[in-house]
């Protein structure tokens, strides 16, 4: 069945900014099954009690007994460190798996200033809660690669979907963007990844996918008449003619002011939407539909203006919860869901 069925979105926030650490700007979940019971969802966040004035954000944690009701957690599981050009700044949509000595392992996007591309780095933790840096990079790319999601394959090795661009002179900070998609990339034992050839999907020349990509999860086939199944998420650009405020991605010199500076840029015309594609062979993709989006600048709705950068959660009988970043009509930024209905 994969992810064929309808998803329904559930009522309300499951996460919103509620203290000094998360208030300003709140995104990019991503949920994991605690053992012995209930869930921790992670996500990036950044607020006014951020660990030095330049920081664009940190990962944090909530808990869950029922994967709807979460109760942020003290602290910073992971940060950034101003020693380390390409993680200097912020560390973003985080991925949590299961690796070996009953361990687990976050992989996280990491950057630097808006001169350097994007990364996936790691850590490691033996609760989820204290989590130790892993040095060195996970993977980078010719130009940036970001939004990381682990995938655990059958034969015991793993693969990391995420976010690829690739840029003209200039790079990260104001060069063209050659080409861009969603990558894989495989590691036999967690922490060295090789790229694996071409793009998996890349965005359309049509105005819902007009902005790239944000983020792409996989879930593998379940039986032998069933798809791969991905999920990503899409930007629509604004129009042409439209005054887009520079985002502090660009300029590293908006970085103390950065949830400011980000939300304005947000809100100046664009929008993302989740979509589905489905593949036989897991390499040759074909799209699905959009299968969760708000209703437009103005609106009501907690995702009226974006909805994106999803993560999945096995709910058992070929069932899955959604969790995703949301933004509302006013700018505010959280963590919504929705479930998936079978056809």
């Amino acid at each position: 069945m994969g992810i064929r069925g309808r998803w329904v979105k559930e009522e309300g926030w499951r996460l919103v900014g509620s203290r000094l650490l998360d208030r300003a700007k709140l995104q990019a979940p991503g949920i994991i099954r605690v053992p012995g019971g209930g869930f921790r969802l992670f996500y990036t966040a950044v607020g006014p009690a951020k660990p030095f004035p330049t920081c664009q954000g940190y990962i944090l944690s909530a808990f869950s007994e029922d994967g709807i009701s979460f109760e942020p957690e003290p602290g910073i599981r992971v940060a950034p460190q101003p020693g380390l050009a390409h993680m200097a700044l912020r560390v973003i949509a985080p991925a949590v798996t299961p690796c070996e000595g009953g361990r687990w392992r976050m992989y996280f996007e990491a950057r630097g200033a808006a001169t350097e591309p994007m990364v996936i780095c790691s850590a490691i933790s033996d609760d989820m809660l204290d989590w130790q840096h892993e040095p060195g990079i996970r993977l980078q790319g010719p130009g940036s690669v970001r939004a990381p999601r682990y995938l655990s394959l059958a034969d015991g090795r793993g693969r990391l979907y995420c976010c690829g661009i690739e840029y003209g002179t200039g790079g990260p900070a104001g060069g063209e963007v050659l080409s861009e998609g969603i990558l894989s990339a495989h590691s036999e034992d967690g922490l060295h990844f090789e790229l694996e050839l071409g793009y998996r999907l890349q965005p359309l020349a049509i105005e819902c996918e007009s902005g790239g990509f944000s983020a792409a999860e996989v879930v593998p086939p379940t039986g032998t008449d069933d798809d791969w199944a991905m999920v990503y998420s899409a930007w629509h650009d604004v129009s042409p003619g439209a005054v887009v405020p520079v985002h502090p991605s660009r300029d590293s010199a908006l970085s103390e002011d950065f949830a400011a500076a980000s939300i304005a840029s947000d809100m100046a015309g664009f929008r993302s939407r989740i979509y589905t594609a489905f593949s036989r062979d897991g390499a040759v993709w074909e799209r699905g539909n959009c299968v969760v989006e708000g209703a437009g600048y103005g609106e009501e709705g907690v995702d009226a203006v974006h909805a994106e950068d999803m993560s999945l959660l096995a709910l058992g009988g070929g069932m899955y919860r959604m969790y995703y970043a949301a933004c509302d009509k006013d700018g505010h930024w959280g963590v919504a869901s929705a479930v998936m209905e079978a056809e």
